[in-house]
Formats: structure tokens, sequence, C-alpha cells
């Protein structure tokens, strides 16, 4: 009998194989939640480690197979992957149990003769387990991209912008796993009360060493069965995520505009910051988002943010005379930065695609910044890692926008660069990469100061 863990990774690696789905949200879709905790870890253990080093188990499967994985049938080549992680990557589970269990899958979900292709290919692997064909590779960065599992060209990308020895150190910090942040909500209950609930659960927290309010989790099970998380105490967010409302710098009172604010991370977390007195207007193009992010404002005590659906980059359907004193655009982008949590990004990413969300976020960029009051701010984050997608933007806006100008923002020295941005990165940090900006509209001599 196939283990529930096993049955839905397979299911949930299909679909995003055929959907283009992000795996972290099917595995919660797929009601991962219903399963035993010892399954439920291990469904996302397979899932996310056969995404992660994907690129690797492909050329075991060539090497043992004899075959190019791309022209074996899908469950085949799903089944292989997630029997080779098991043998490579997980100490834990025995060798006998990794193969017969992928053998299980293709003969429940794939075809009659794929039975004895995987179990001779994952025997052969079991026979050899420290065996690394790819050091044989000549091109450092086509092994790089095998021994690490990464596409090829976001090595060869990765090593021009910041030097192979960053690059090396970049590509092992994406495949391990991050770990789980949460903020504390005080608009539903005090720290104290809600640090005792969740000692109470044996949920064990510290602080972050770089964002004020971030809090690891050092140990424990954290899911949404947990009390603080259905009363709206606590909130599951990545430290680079958290480190953006603090850039942002809200105060009680203020009128903040969001643009592309779904799913509603940041706009509650600004809330939390203002003390739930000012005004948010929460922007985004899809209604079922927004749908989520009001959601989230109600489970959160959120009582100041205002979704309205809009096209970001289209003329805002606000007032002409509109101003607000923080515009934040946590733009569209490649998500490289987020590759530990969503590791089937890089599977589907191109350098295109990089160059076209960049024209994307340049149109946002422009529409953002008719909307900051004198001496406001515009906020432009991402969480890409791609210079194309950031400082360039960024550059190109300054010199055609002379009203704006750069400013610092009290952030730790250590995500400063030199040309006055902010930078996080999973291999410095031990946090998502994220890049942001802060740009101040300079008053005019008639608006003062």
């Amino acid at each position: 009998m196939l283990s529930p863990a096993r049955k839905l990774a397979f299911r949930v690696l299909r679909r995003v194989a055929a959907q283009g789905s992000r795996a972290s949200d099917l595995l919660a879709s797929l009601q991962a939640e219903k399963l035993s905790e010892r399954d439920r870890r291990l469904a996302y253990e397979l899932v996310l480690g056969v995404l992660r080093w994907q690129r690797l188990l492909d050329h075991l499967i060539a090497h043992y197979s004899g075959r190019a994985p791309e022209r074996l049938d899908e469950p085949i080549r799903i089944a292989l992957r997630l029997g080779l992680y098991q043998l490579r990557f997980l100490e834990r589970i025995p060798a006998y149990a990794a193969v017969s269990e992928a053998v299980a899958l293709v003969k429940q979900y794939g075809p009659a003769w794929g039975a004895g292709l995987v179990n001779a290919v994952l025997r052969r692997a079991a026979s050899a387990p420290d065996d690394r064909p790819w050091r044989k590779i000549a091109d450092p960065i086509e092994r790089a991209s095998i021994e690490w599992s990464h596409p090829a060209w976001l090595v060869r990308k990765w090593v021009k912008d910041f030097g192979m020895e960053e690059a090396l150190a970049l590509l092992r910090a994406n495949n391990q796993a991050p770990t789980i942040t949460i903020r504390l909500n005080p608009l539903a209950a005090p720290d104290d009360e809600i640090m005792r609930a969740l000692a109470h659960q044996e949920i064990e927290i510290e602080p972050s060493p770089y964002v004020p309010g971030a809090y690891r989790v050092r140990s424990g099970s954290l899911s949404p069965r947990v009390d603080a998380w259905q009363r709206g105490w606590i909130y599951v967010q990545e430290e680079a995520s958290q480190l953006i409302a603090h850039i942002v710098a809200p105060e009680p009172g203020m009128r903040i505009l969001e643009i592309c604010a779904a799913p509603g991370s940041k706009t509650t977390h600004l809330a939390a910051l203002m003390a739930n007195r000012g005004m948010i207007v929460a922007g985004d193009r899809h209604f079922g988002r927004l749908r989520q992010l009001q959601l989230l404002a109600e489970r959160l005590h959120v009582r100041i943010a205002h979704p309205v659906v809009f096209e970001g980059k289209d003329p805002l359907p606000l007032l002409p005379t509109e101003r607000f004193d923080r515009v934040l655009l946590d733009a569209p982008c490649s998500g490289t930065g987020t590759l530990r949590r969503h590791p089937e990004i890089k599977w589907r990413l191109t350098q295109e695609e990089v160059h076209r969300m960049a024209e994307q976020q340049k149109a946002l960029l422009r529409e953002a910044a008719r909307w900051v009051a004198p001496g406001g701010w515009l906020i432009y984050s991402t969480c890409s890692l791609e210079q194309e997608e950031n400082e360039e933007i960024v550059g190109a806006f300054l010199a055609s926008q002379p009203e704006f100008r750069l400013v610092v923002p009290s952030v730790a020295e250590v995500f400063r660069t030199e040309g006055g941005y902010i930078r996080t990165f999973p291999h410095r940090h031990g946090m998502d990469g994220f890049f942001a900006a802060v740009l101040e509209r300079i008053p005019t001599a008639a608006e003062g100061p």
C-alpha cells in the first residue's frame, strides 16, 4: 500500500509540472493538513526536495537509465525523481522503501512496462550511493549547474553578476530549507500573552538578529491547527518580507497607497505598525487575491485597509488630487530571491522573462510616482536578485524623474549597498533575497519643505 505522503507528493509534483502551480499552494490546497504530522512533514520534504534538486536527479536518471529524462513518460520521470531523492538525501528512509514505493507509484499511475525500468534504475543507484558522475564535466558552469541543481543560464548570469565564490554560496543556500519566521500581531493580543500561548504548545521562537518584531521558529510544530494561528495572534511571513514594512517607516495617521498589495502580508504588517490608525489603500488587479487580502485583514484584526481592484500600470481610479505619505510598490518579479521556498520557479524562468518583467516594473513605477505627496516616499521593492529588475529600474527612473531623490532608510548596515539601496541574500543573511529603494519626492518651492 502506498504511503499517503508519497502519494500526495506524487500528485503535487505532477500538477506543478502540468499546470505551472506553486508547490506550497498545492500542498496546502490538496489537504496535506489532514495527514498525520509525520506524513505531512514527509510530503513537504519530498515535494520541495525534489524540486530543489531536480537537475541533479535528472542527471542521475540519465546516468543510470541511459535515457534523457524528458523522453520518459511523466509518471515514470516523477517516480524516479522521488525515489532518487530519498536514496541520495534522506538517510532515515531505507533504500528498499524508496525503491518499492516508487515502483508502486508507476504501477498505479504509469504504463505497465515502466515498473521494471524504475526498479532497475533505482537499484543501480542504491548500489552506488557515493557515485558523483557530474564531477567528470569539464565546464565549471555546467558542473555547478548540475551539482547545485540550477539552470545553467542562471548560474552563468550569477557568476557574472556576483563572482564565482558568491554565486556558489548562493546556489548552496538556495537548496537549504528556510527557517520558518513569524511576526506577533499586536492588534490581536499582547506579545507576552502570545509567547505564553506558543510556549504552552511547545513552540520555541527566537528574535531575528536583523528585523524588529520578527521571530524565527527554533522548534515545535507550527501549522494552521495551532491556536495562536487561528486566533490571528501570529502570522507566518518571511523575514525579508517583514523588513519591507519597516523600510516604509509607517506612522499612525499616515495615508499609504500599496500597489500590487495582494495577498496582504505587507498590508497587514503596515496596519499593525500603524496601530490601526490612518488609511491604507490596497490595490491589486486580481479580485480573487484581493478577497484573500480582505479575509486575512479580518483574521488579523486590521481595520484600516481598503482593498481596491485596479491595474497598477494604468492610470489609477483615484481622485486626481489624491496624494499619499507613502506609496509602496512591491512589484511582480522573477522571484529569484525566493528559490528556497519556491524552487519550481527556477525551472520555469528564462532570461527573456526577466526582461519582460523589467518592462512591466518600469510602467508600474511610473504610475506609482504620480501619487506621492511632496516630501513623501515611494518605496520600490522586489523579491528578485536580478539587477535588471532592481538597480537598473530605479536608475532609469531617477534619470527621468528629477523631482525624486534616493534616500537611505534606517535599517541594519549589513543590508545597505554602496549605491544606497537595500539588499538581502539567502547566503549572507539566512533570509530571502529582496531589493528595496526609497525614493523621496522633493517638495517644490511652492510646496514648501
